[in-house]
This record gives structure tokens, C-alpha cells and sequence, in this order.
């Protein structure tokens, strides 16, 4: 009787991973988009900092067994702000090598919500000069790395696009420690449009 019971349990488990693994996806692809980068502060000058526009783009695997998916990325990001005092505009424009790791809970067709961590590390860093007004390089007055939590909605279509709205919040200091002066933070929306260049399993 525990030998039947044991095969039973044995052929329903080996049922349920032939079915998992057919179901099973992966993929590679590229995806690119805008972002609408700004910096979190408490600071008295908080209102003043204003949204920067730039552009963010790369390559991303996937993962899908069933209804969920991890999605490991690694994506060139234009962060930043724009920092209006007195009439002037004094720019802050930070390139950032980021590799986010997006869990994906997939629910109805490719409709999916993401959420996951995002490792950044500084490439380029300009601002704006007071006394010149030119750009001038301030790598040295920032941390060289960035920790934030992503947050998003996409949709992966079954022809091979997808599209993604995603907000970045970050959650470690952008300025190093012997510069900061105040709270700083990196906030970024994206939104993406990708496309999976090489596809196996459904």
C-alpha cells in the first residue's frame, strides 16, 4: 500500500515538472526608452529641482516558468536633475551602468507586474559650474555606486514585443559623504519598449 501510495506521488510529481518545464521560457532581448530622471531631497531647496529628461537602453533575459518570471537587465540611464534658483538653471546630468533583477508575476496573457532591486555604478557626472555656468566633472563629489527598488507594469506580447512602465526609487545617497550637504536620492520613471531577439520555450 505505501509502495502504491509512493509511485503515486512520485508520477504526480513528475506529471506537474513536465508540465512546468514545458511551460517554461527563456529569452533575450534589447529594450530602450526615456527616462524622467529627478532627485529626492528634504532640503529646503526640494521644490526647486526639476525633472531631467534622458534616455535609457540595453539588453535583459527572461526567465518564465508558469505565471512567473525573473528578468535580470543591464541598462545605460541618463539620471540627473535641474536645479532652478533665482531664475537660473544649474544642471546636474549622472550616467549611471545599472543592473536591475526584476521579479515579473505574470496575470492575465503577458500583463505583468514587476518588482525588484537595481544595482547602479556611476559612469559620467556633470554640473553645472555657478561661477562659469559651464558643465564641469563632479564624478568625485558623488558615490560611484546606487542602490534603488523598482516598481512596474508591462506587457509582453507574444509576437516578441514589450513594453514596460517602471519607477525607479532609490534607496542609498547619491552624494558621497565628505560633499553631502543634504538628503539625496535618485528618482526615476522610465518607460521602455523592448523587443526579444532570440525566444525558446512558449
Amino acid at each position: 500500500m505505501k509502495k502504491s501510495i509512493i509511485g503515486c506521488l512520485v508520477l504526480v510529481g513528475v506529471f506537474l515538472a513536465n508540465s512546468s518545464f514545458g511551460q517554461a521560457q527563456f529569452a533575450i532581448g534589447i529594450k530602450a526608452g526615456p527616462n524622467f530622471a529627478n532627485i529626492n531631497t528634504d532640503a529646503s531647496l526640494g521644490e526647486n529641482y526639476k525633472n531631467r529628461t534622458g534616455f535609457h537602453g540595453g539588453a535583459f533575459a527572461l526567465i518564465k516558468l508558469t505565471k512567473i518570471g525573473i528578468q535580470p537587465e543591464i541598462i545605460f540611464s541618463q539620471q540627473g536633475t535641474n536645479l532652478q534658483i533665482s531664475g537660473s538653471s544649474f544642471e546636474q546630468n549622472v550616467n549611471y551602468i545599472n543592473i536591475p533583477v526584476m521579479l515579473k508575476f505574470y496575470l492575465i496573457g503577458g500583463l505583468n507586474l514587476q518588482a525588484g532591486p537595481q544595482f547602479g555604478f556611476v559612469t559620467k557626472a556633470e554640473g553645472t559650474d555657478p561661477q562659469t555656468g559651464q558643465l564641469t566633472d563632479i564624478k568625485d563629489l558623488l558615490k560611484g555606486s546606487d542602490i534603488s527598488a523598482g516598481l512596474g507594469l508591462g506587457f509582453d506580447a507574444p509576437f516578441g514585443l514589450t513594453l514596460d512602465a517602471r519607477y525607479n526609487l532609490g534607496l542609498s545617497e547619491v552624494f558621497d559623504e565628505a560633499a553631502q550637504t543634504q538628503e539625496a536620492k535618485n528618482q526615476v520613471f522610465q518607460i521602455s519598449v523592448g523587443f526579444k531577439l532570440l525566444k525558446f520555450g512558449n
